[in-house]
């Protein structure tokens, strides 16, 4: 029995033969979701779940009135069992004689050496604890003090000191960022060849027309090595002029853009654009506001693996198959360019 040529089929013929449920049946089936794209609205994001017609028109100060009123209608559950302020049990009562040493458990030591102990101050006794070995008597900086003298006694508080925490430095915050956005635009617009490192870092409200320009500034530049913009709240618009710029560049060495707000599609075209760009050696993309996706991460494991120049990358792989493919080509890199380096 021969089999029929599937070219041969009238389709036509079968969809008009199919019924109105089979055809919305086939519908569902073959619309095109991007669950990955969170530009997109929910309804592009996911198939509808529901076929449910609309109620009425959606009013949220009468939901919220409705639903406060159902709560102070709802009646408080009682209590399984009524509290009372009476007590269970048999109060402790400690026996008398309990907190004295039984005379089979005393131990006797030498006279001298009881004599010894008995005048033996609190930090000597902290040192004999720690060249015996009882650590738990003590602080961590106290016990390796004491091992690590001899002849003196390294202890200065004693054993009573061991619920005190150990002091910790306390270190001054981080000064602002004091650069001064329009003067250094204006330089690199010039290709001052003293400008060779721009840091915007954690510089609050810089208007995205400003980091816009600062980027197509870059294009031509020829001075400034390393660039960083980390904290800046930069979005995908920021992104692609960073990609544009990587394209014409022939400069830049490092770029830090961490702690954005740029989506897996900004992310995309900067990935894309290192492509073509054979002098960055080191790019920092992590913790932006939202996941990259696997795309962007086999994107970027792949434009690694065809880019020799990066040798350093910061970002924290979600996938162990890019994130292995990613530390080889990283190693592979460094490998050429020590190579390099020796002839």
């Amino acid at each position: 029995m021969s089999k029929s040529d599937p070219r041969d089929i009238d389709e036509d013929a079968i969809l008009r033969g199919l019924s109105a449920e089979e055809l919305d049946k086939l519908e569902y089936e073959l619309q095109e979701m991007d669950p990955e794209n969170a530009m997109l609205p929910a309804g592009f994001r996911q198939r509808d779940q529901t076929k449910k017609s609309p109620t009425g028109h959606f009013d949220r100060f009468a939901l919220m009135d409705f639903l406060e009123k159902q709560a102070m209608e709802h009646k408080d559950r009682e209590d399984l069992v009524p509290f009372t302020r009476e007590k269970r049990g048999k109060s402790f009562v400690p026996k008398p004689g309990s907190g004295q040493i039984s005379a089979e458990e005393q131990i006797t030591l030498e006279p001298e050496l009881e004599e010894a102990l008995k005048n033996a101050t609190d930090a000597e006794m902290c040192d004999i604890a720690a060249i015996l070995g009882m650590y738990t008597l003590m602080s961590n900086k106290q016990y390796y003090d004491a091992l690590n003298t001899t002849g003196k006694i390294a202890n200065t508080e004693g054993i009573n000191s061991v619920v005190k925490p150990d002091v910790y430095k306390i270190y001054p915050d981080e000064p602002p960022n004091d650069t001064d956005l329009e003067d250094t635009l204006r330089c690199i617009q010039k290709n001052d060849n003293r400008q060779t490192e721009v840091n915007l870092n954690n510089i609050p409200d810089i208007p995205i027309p400003t980091l816009k320009a600062t980027f197509e500034a870059m294009k031509s530049n020829t001075h400034v090595l390393s660039l960083s913009i980390a904290g800046t709240r930069s979005n995908d618009p920021v992104a692609y002029a960073i990609a544009e710029m990587l394209q014409s560049n022939t400069t830049l060495q490092s770029l830090n853009i961490e702690s954005n707000f740029i989506t897996a599609q900004g992310m995309m075209a900067i990935v894309k654009a290192l492509r073509e760009n054979s002098t960055l050696t080191e790019i920092k993309i992590d913790n932006q506001r939202q996941k990259l996706g696997d795309s962007v991460e086999m994107e970027i494991a792949t434009m690694l693996e065809n880019n020799p120049s990066i040798i350093k990358i910061g970002y924290h792989f979600i996938q162990q198959g890019p994130r292995a493919r990613a530390a080889m080509a990283i190693t592979r890199n460094n490998d050429i360019l020590r190579q390099q380096r020796v002839r």
